[in-house]
């Protein structure tokens, strides 16, 4: 791997460490209070509103509801505490609707004792129709069903509400001390199925769960969607209600009376006899289904029976889907997914606003993807998987702010520092180099080195005050400046071309040894096409040929002979000092040496100095023109 795209990947890794621990620590959490059940409400109240807003379904043709309210019974049997209709009444209902020929009824009504009189009519008209279907309660008080009746026109209508008090799973089947007894609507659409050679068995996959042909029912478990320890004893299924505001054809009792039906609504269909009066508060509630204010959520348990037998008929006919739920490990996957991706579009996003509207974005592609799988059947967890996406695509944006600004003042102080140093190096730092060669010269004696020191110092002084004051300035330009010495500042926004000229004319006029013999003076500053340099990379230009100029005037020892160029040459810029004197080439790579290398990575372009035969040193800085 090279080695510039190495340094990249490290420097990215070291960005994303910034929000990875606390990004698992609110992913951790979530999960954990998910697994605790404090998130169960909230992701039922989720699943309520997305089977609420679905496109509405076309009325189940097949299910007839014959609804019993105080309209269809006289009024001094309407304040009954046991029933609204007696047995007479019922008897003569039920004689009635057999004249249509339906194919299943029934008996959404508990007839364990009599009511008034003629209660022997009602049993043999139940005896004499083998396709009535009568109901029985069996947890936690058992009711029983008419007497004299085979097992298998008898059906349980118990429900099982979430302690929000709210219906969103049907009991098919359940072990009783009597023996393992089946509801109503599985009785029902078995009944309504075996015309088409359709029986109830076991399942496939699993054994416990009921099937019809190759549709098999698929069976709530403790934890299944947003569940969390869930007495899933018997067999129970997620009741997916049949969308829209009319979902069955509902007729009065007195209506059938009185003949004021078409009978084809009626023929080989399935009718569920049931009360929908409110003063028997045969009801229940539920979010899932379009209400109106008047019933505020309310659905009669009649209506919960036609939608239980309308899930199982229209999956099993018409592919209609049932309402599955992943494993635990994929639920926990998916959360862990989503607290991933909030964590990246915290890392990615450059400005809170684009956050904002980013984390908007996404969260709302998650509902929609929540709800396109609950439409083909999937209820999959949507409260914990946008919560890990808001709290970590918000939240870490916030600190991966502060870690970009605090990483920015870093880099910004570590260009002080450097800019700085170079300026001490190419100014003070040669003068004081020059006392110290002084003081081990050999060739003076004390009485002639004093004066020259002095004056050394004296120029060291003036320096170091000259930088302290450059440093001092708070102007706005100062960041696009360059400080020489002497007070001479140049201002990078200039051509590069004047810029290289003002520093080759400031260094030569310094007191270095190696320039007092220099006879032949070449200089060449071409103009360059600067669109694609920084002003960081001009300034660093500069200090090139300020530290090339400033290494001829100390180690090129008898130097005659000076060519500075900068030119176009092979597709590429290239900044040359080339001198004819001794030179030192030592091979040691000191402090400027290293800068002009690094610059070269910035550039995209090489850096070289190497010695010339039979004497003298190139020192050559090149770059791409258009890179």
């Amino acid at each position: 791997m090279p080695p510039g795209l190495w340094n990249i990947l490290k420097a990215e890794i070291a960005m994303w460490r910034v929000g990875i621990l606390p990004g698992c620590a609110v992913i951790g959490l979530v999960i954990l209070a998910r697994f605790m059940g404090l998130m169960q409400s909230v992701e039922w109240l989720a699943f309520d509103n997305f089977l609420r807003v679905r496109p509405e379904e076309s009325i189940d043709e097949r299910i007839v509801i014959v609804g019993i309210n105080k309209d269809d019974i006289p009024l001094h049997n309407y304040y009954q505490t046991d029933s609204l209709i007696s047995d007479r009444d019922l008897a003569t209902l039920l004689l009635k609707l057999q004249t249509y020929k339906p194919r299943v009824i029934g008996l959404d009504i508990y007839r364990n004792l009599p009511v008034k009189t003629h209660h022997s009519k009602l049993a043999a008209v139940l005896q004499k129709s083998p396709n009535i279907i009568a109901i029985e309660k069996v947890l936690p008080e058992p009711i029983p069903p008419p007497s004299n009746l085979l097992p298998r026109q008898i059906g349980f209508a118990d429900q099982i509400t979430d302690i929000d008090g709210k219906l969103r799973r049907i009991l098919l089947g359940t072990p009783t001390p009597q023996g393992y007894k089946l509801s109503l609507s599985i009785r029902l659409a078995a009944a309504y199925l075996a015309r088409n050679n359709i029986f109830l068995e076991n399942g496939i996959r699993d054994r416990a769960a009921m099937r019809f042909g190759k549709t098999e029912l698929p069976r709530f478990l403790p934890n299944s969607g947003g569940y969390i320890r869930t007495d899933a004893g018997g067999v129970q299924v997620l009741l997916n209600f049949r969308s829209g505001h009319a979902r069955f054809r509902t007729i009065s009792s007195s209506d059938v009376k009185n003949g004021k039906v078409d009978p084809n609504w009626l023929r080989d269909r399935i009718i569920i006899i049931g009360i929908t009066a409110p003063s028997r508060k045969d009801f229940f509630t539920t979010a899932a289904i379009p209400s109106t204010p008047a019933n505020k959520g309310r659905v009669y348990g009649v209506e919960i029976q036609a939608h239980a037998v309308s899930q199982i008929i229209s999956a099993v006919i018409n592919d209609r889907p049932l309402l599955n739920t992943w494993d635990e490990q994929w639920e926990y996957l998916w959360i862990f997914a989503w607290g991933v991706c909030g964590i990246a579009i915290a890392r990615l996003t450059k400005s809170p606003l684009n956050n904002l509207i980013i984390v908007i974005l996404v969260s709302a592609a998650l509902g929609l993807i929540s709800y396109l799988f609950l439409m083909f059947g999937w209820w999959i967890p949507f409260i914990p998987a946008i919560l890990v996406l808001i709290v970590n695509g918000m939240e870490l944006t916030a600190l991966y702010q502060y870690d970009q600004a605090l990483r920015s003042g870093i880099k910004i102080r570590q260009a002080i520092i450097e800019s700085t140093f170079e300026t001490i190096h190419n100014g003070p730092l040669q003068s004081l180099a020059k006392v110290l060669q002084l003081l081990h010269s050999k060739d003076k004696s004390n009485k002639e080195l004093i004066p020259v020191i002095e004056q050394e110092l004296e120029k060291l002084n003036y320096e170091l005050r000259g930088i302290y004051e450059y440093l001092q300035q708070e102007s706005l330009e100062q960041d696009t400046s360059l400080y020489l010495g002497n007070n001479l500042v140049l201002n990078l926004q200039d051509p590069l071309h004047d810029l290289l000229y003002q520093v080759y004319t400031y260094t030569l006029e310094r007191d270095f040894p190696g320039f007092k013999n220099i006879r032949i003076k070449i200089r060449t500053f071409e103009p360059i096409d600067e669109r694609y340099l920084t002003i960081e990379q001009k300034r660093g230009i500069c200090r090139f040929l300020e530290e090339a100029l400033c290494n001829v005037g100390k180690h090129a020892t008898g130097a005659t002979r000076l060519q500075v160029t900068c030119a176009i040459s092979d597709g590429c810029y290239t900044l040359s000092v080339i001198d004819n004197g001794l030179g030192s080439n030592s091979g040691k790579e000191g402090r400027g040496t290293q800068q002009f290398i690094n610059l070269a990575k910035q550039l995209q372009g090489k850096f070289q100095r190497s010695p010339l035969c039979p004497h003298g040193t190139i020192c050559q800085l090149s770059w791409p023109m258009n890179r």
